[in-house]
């Protein structure tokens, strides 16, 4: 029985736990004719490799992220998965081999150095990012303002580092679509979108209040300035004729007077969904929520 492809990372605002709710407010289109498929903001993959198996009609698959390494990792376990397996197999071989957490950390810090030094090799970088987001405290993905990964220690009794099916059911799935993995801003994705084109858009999210901010997802914030320049993206979409769709935080529902993505997708359809979020250092803020779906489509 083959595995099921789904994101060989825990990443914060991942949408695995949302796919039924955003399969329901795709367009019809996407189910008729061929179409090119856009994400901006991959992130854990999970509504991309959703796509790609539930899609065959995708004539071509574009994905970014602005994080090297996410974007590195991708590429690896397309073009290079046997080298990835075995070098994280030997790391996980080595980890498990260790007796006690204590000792155990002392391995996930000098990993951890390691990467910020960014001295290994691509294969040895994407072995490193795997094994600390399946060793850190949460599986959270953070860096400082220098850029540095900074997650503490995780104590986890017998974490999988190496999930080898999965790693090849992801690789291969990369390599029966024509994909195009792309590094940098998202705006550079409009130059793929020719003819039928369907864009899902998920951003670092408006934060809920001033405690709540977790866009670290690379050096630098995502402020409300970035968030008007994504509208102004997704204005570009509309006039280029794509379907598109932004999933994001309803703000309203903790503020009833924080209309901000109300007034700036004033004239495109916003629906809200349940979610739940279940990455956050503070036990008691996880939980459920509703977010934002914006459409340009009824």
């Amino acid at each position: 029985m083959s595995i099921e492809a789904k994101p060989f990372l825990k990443w914060a605002g991942g949408k695995g736990q949302l796919l039924s709710q955003l399969v329901a407010h795709l367009p019809e289109v996407v189910g008729k004719e061929p179409f090119t498929y856009i994400e901006p903001f991959v992130g854990g993959g999970a509504m991309l490799f959703y796509m790609l198996q539930h899609f065959c009609n995708i004539r071509k698959a574009v994905i970014n992220d602005v994080n090297e390494d996410l974007i590195l990792t991708f590429r690896t376990i397309r073009d290079d998965v046997e080298k990835l397996i075995k070098k994280l197999s030997l790391m996980e071989n080595d980890y498990l081999a260790i007796v006690g957490q204590e000792k155990r950390s002392l391995m996930f810090y000098d990993i951890r150095e390691q990467y910020n030094l960014h001295n290994g090799d691509g294969i040895t970088r994407a072995a490193q990012l795997i094994f600390l987001n399946k060793t850190c405290f949460n599986g959270l993905y953070r860096v400082n303002g220098k850029g540095l990964f900074n997650v503490p220690f995780g104590r986890y009794a017998n974490p999988t580092i190496c999930n080898e099916p999965l790693l090849r059911a992801d690789s291969r799935l990369l390599q029966q679509v024509n994909i195009e993995i792309c590094q940098g801003d998202y705006s550079q994705t409009i130059s793929f979108a020719e003819g039928l084109t369907f864009v899902y858009l998920d951003p670092p999210y408006r934060p809920l209040d001033a405690t709540s901010s977790f866009t670290a997802y690379a050096k630098g914030n995502f402020n409300d300035d970035d968030q008007r320049q994504l509208a102004d993206f997704c204005h570009q979409l509309n006039d280029k004729g794509c379907y598109w769709m932004e999933s994001n935080a309803d703000c309203s529902a903790k503020n009833p007077e924080d209309r901000f993505f109300e007034e700036l997708y004033k004239e495109y359809h916003i629906v809200r969904v349940n979610a739940a979020r279940f990455i956050n250092a503070n036990a008691s803020k996880r939980g459920k929520l509703t977010e934002l779906l914006i459409k340009n489509y009824e």
